[in-house]
């Protein structure tokens, strides 16, 4: 009787252990909704924004370059036709009579369609500046990621976090 009670106080022990054991291992731990994001919980959300203000980074530049062919390639194919007939327009973003001195990514973040990418554009007409607020949303299409609109207005740059 003695070796069963000895066998059944063992599997108890280790049976009360492994929870404590999985969570050092970080199975079980305290994942939850509400906690610390994780680092494989960031990852995905670090190359959202990498890549968003990558694809918007390039635009900007080609505006600024009065490069229409390397704006395009930015958008996503649904807004590509759209572009080719109003970006050199008369209020288009590559349009001749004004140039882009400065072009600044002010915020980016998750929004309802995407990654919104805000940004404040100085375009100047002869001696005359003026500088609007621009936002636009970005999204993941098949393995890359793509312009799919771009709309006045942006987001006030979120406060930095201090851990």
């Amino acid at each position: 009787m003695g070796q069963t009670h000895r066998a059944t106080v063992t599997a108890v022990t280790l049976l009360a252990l492994l929870p404590l054991t999985l969570a050092g291992c970080g199975l079980g731990g305290d994942d939850t909704a509400g906690g610390p994001a994780t680092e494989a919980n960031r990852a995905p959300a670090d190359e959202a924004a990498a890549k968003s203000r990558e694809r918007v980074q390039a635009y900007l530049d080609a505006m600024a370059a009065k490069d229409a062919d390397a704006g395009r390639s930015q958008l996503c194919a649904p807004l590509q036709a759209r572009f080719d007939a109003d970006a050199t327009g008369p209020n288009g973003d590559f349009a001749d009579h004004f140039t882009v001195p400065q072009a600044t990514i002010t915020d980016v973040r998750s929004g309802p369609h995407g990654q919104e990418v805000s940004t404040a554009v100085t375009v100047a007409v002869g001696s005359r500046k003026a500088t609007r607020a621009l936002l636009f949303t970005v999204t993941r299409s098949g393995a890359d990621w793509c312009i799919t609109g771009e709309a006045p207005g942006g987001n006030s740059p979120e406060p930095a976090v201090t851990p």
